[in-house]
């Protein structure tokens, strides 16, 4: 499966319409049962994320059968493991004979009481340190990763880190990853106020969370809650990170310009021209590795890439094939 092959009726191709129903009700709902029918064997599990810090997540496998392999899976930001495109991902990759993790961040799908610090988009060091627990515990090759938006961007960097932290990554395949954080914000501040107001929504909710239950620690008032993302951002790093400054704290997960040309592990990016979200120019202006295959769409939206009217998904179709094309060339 390729870009080309995504070609979805003339009335589905508006971008708004693909990024508003691939994370809609019925896609989670489809989600939800999809998973269920492939009879797998789902159990969570609290990982190991350096220096006392815990990560949550789901390990599903279809019992008696022997695996493929093992896919990890990174939800979106404000997503988290039980996702409509994360269980409809994971259902792809079990009916291909894998056994499926799907990680959640810190402070996402419910976990906010496992660490007192917030999560924010730099916090890589914990994923790479979650990710050698689960390879520990789930000794299964190959070993493959798949991402979503910030989870792509997660992916990406994962890989990244993988050689030097002693993960053998075969595979990575990622949709609409974030790549430039500074013109990301841009594009959300200056686009559809409906994605802006979307994202902060969900974030208010998630800090709330963190105030009641660590109120001594989080004493901020609403009033630092009703603030815009921009400014909102500058807040959080300002007081919960180690950056100086905004700007630092971007250029600390960008993928933009040359960081991706060392990249070593094979990786696909599915990515949307379309994309009301991420920036399309963020990847034509990127120096990638001649082990990247980055595959453009004319339509797709933002991580919808919704192929009918019965919302069923190209993206998570894709991105299980791509990896497992690579334990089929193992095999070989």
């Amino acid at each position: 499966m390729t870009a080309a092959d995504f070609r979805p009726p003339r009335w589905l191709r508006n971008a708004h319409l693909q990024t508003v129903l691939g994370s809609s009700g019925m896609r989670q709902w489809m989600g939800e049962h999809q998973l269920a029918a492939t009879g797998a064997i789902t159990t969570a599990h609290l990982l190991d994320g350096g220096g006392g810090v815990r990560l949550q997540g789901l390990h599903s496998a279809m019992p008696g059968v022997e695996a493929r392999g093992l896919a990890l899976l990174l939800h979106g930001w404000e997503g988290s493991a039980d996702s409509g495109y994360m269980r409809l991902t994971a259902a792809s990759l079990l009916e291909k004979g894998f056994e499926v993790f799907r990680l959640n961040f810190r402070d996402h799908g419910g976990t906010h009481h496992l660490n007192s610090g917030l999560f924010h988009s730099n916090r890589i060091d914990e994923v790479v340190h979650a990710t050698s627990d689960i390879a520990r515990r789930f000794p299964l090759r190959p070993l493959t990763v798949g991402g979503y938006s910030l989870g792509g961007n997660f992916a990406l960097r994962l890989a990244l880190r993988a050689p030097t932290a002693g993960l053998a990554i075969t595979q990575v395949a990622v949709i609409c990853p974030l790549l430039d954080p500074a013109r990301t914000m841009d594009a959300m501040e200056t686009g559809m106020p409906a994605y802006m107001r979307h994202f902060e929504g969900k974030w208010r909710r998630s800090l709330q969370r963190k105030r009641e239950l660590f109120p001594q620690q989080y004493d901020f008032d609403d009033r630092v809650l009703g603030l815009r993302m921009r400014p909102l951002t500058r807040w959080m790093v300002e007081r919960s990170t180690d950056y100086d400054s905004l700007e630092s704290y971007f250029d600390g997960y960008s993928l933009a310009g040359d960081r991706l040309a060392r990249l070593e592990v094979p990786a696909s990016i599915l990515m949307a021209a379309d994309d009301p979200v991420i920036p399309v120019e963020d990847f034509a202006s990127a120096s990638l590795s001649p082990c990247v295959d980055l595959q453009i769409s004319p339509w797709g939206g933002h991580c919808g890439f919704l192929e009918n009217g019965r919302l069923q998904g190209f993206g998570e179709q894709w991105l299980a094939q791509r990896l497992a094309a690579c334990a089929d060339t193992m095999a070989d």
